[in-house]
């Protein structure tokens, strides 16, 4: 395994002996390249268990404590189920031939408009990174040849920025007419993006993960281009407020949430960007210097009620560099 020699300590060992049966098969499959166990097993423990014994009729997730003043509950269970979705396909390989994400799914593409894109989570406004992020979840569950999926990056691809990457609409409105959120969602028409404004880094990242899941979307210039812009980007502020500060760069969630180093190392390595670039190698190098001697990492973790969120992270992180060096 070359891409083990790039690092300080070897992970994988300790990622197959971590007692977590999730960790160890995606550890034998995606790093060892081992034959394991059928991945419809991983359904049958007792976490996936529990979550799909809170799945609603419709095919949702409830949202606890939803603030009503913001949005509507149902608009909050969007939210939840495809926060839930993405735990049952990154961690636990659900696909489309489950029921249980079958119905889930259908519970999404309610919100999907004639236009596209996903809508509800803020409103009538539009969200690049919402719509992406629910897209990247579904295609990965083996919904990339669904026509709602296409129409999606159609989508994508019609509300970009003049630079080539992404905002959110709401924020490019600047000066008197500006809006915060919070006001932007009571608006009953969507505000059009002014589209002569930067691109959003942290917007940017995660429409990537869209493009980057997807078999066919991945080689698309649009896709390459937004790459090219995001990279020179790592550790550096926002455009925008939401997130703006570097410290988000470094702050980590599995599964993938906003825009991270570590969720931007994983699209672009699905992009064919490789490890010769200086500001990939950067970031790469970045990881390297926090790796510990037990082959995990020190991290700033986010989300961390999952107790195995360093192995997770660690799993990530492995992935990436075996994309990058193990190719090479």
């Amino acid at each position: 395994m070359k891409w083990t020699e790039e690092l300080r300590y070897n992970p994988v060992l300790n990622l197959l002996n971590s007692g977590n049966t999730a960790v160890s098969y995606f550890t034998q499959r995606d790093l060892l390249k081992e034959k394991a166990q059928p991945v419809e097993e991983l359904s049958e423990l007792p976490e996936p268990t529990k979550i799909l014994a809170k799945q609603q009729k419709d095919g949702s997730w409830k949202y606890p404590n939803a603030k009503l003043e913001i949005r509507s509950q149902n608009n909050y269970n969007q939210l939840e189920t495809y926060r839930i979705l993405g735990i049952l396909v990154e961690k636990y390989g659900f696909t489309d031939e489950n029921q249980a994400l079958q119905n889930a799914a259908e519970f999404l593409f309610k919100f999907q408009t004639e236009e596209g894109d996903f809508r509800g989570i803020f409103g009538n406004q539009y969200t690049p990174y919402y719509t992406a992020a629910i897209m990247e979840v579904l295609t990965k569950a083996g919904y990339d040849q669904d026509s709602r999926i296409e129409a999606g990056f159609h989508w994508l691809l019609s509300i970009r920025q003049n630079d080539g990457g992404w905002a959110i609409p709401a924020r490019t409105v600047q000066g008197k007419d500006s809006l915060t959120l919070i006001e932007a969602i009571k608006k009953q028409e969507p505000i059009k993006p002014d589209r002569s404004k930067p691109f959003s880094h942290m917007v940017t990242g995660v429409v990537l993960r869209a493009f980057a899941a997807h078999p066919r979307h991945k080689t698309d210039p649009e896709a390459k281009q937004a790459g090219e812009l995001l990279k020179p980007r790592f550790f550096q502020p926002d455009k925008y407020p939401d997130r703006k500060t570097p410290s988000f760069w470094t702050s980590f969630s599995y599964p993938f949430w906003f825009t991270d180093l570590l969720s931007s190392l994983d699209s672009l390595s699905q992009l064919n960007f490789t490890n010769n670039d200086r500001d990939i190698q950067r970031a790469l190098d970045w990881f390297v210097e926090r790796q510990e001697s037990n082959g995990l990492w020190r991290l700033r973790m986010l989300k961390t009620k999952d107790k195995d969120l360093s192995l997770w992270l660690a799993l990530a992180i492995s992935r990436v560099f075996e994309r990058f060096y193990g190719r090479s």
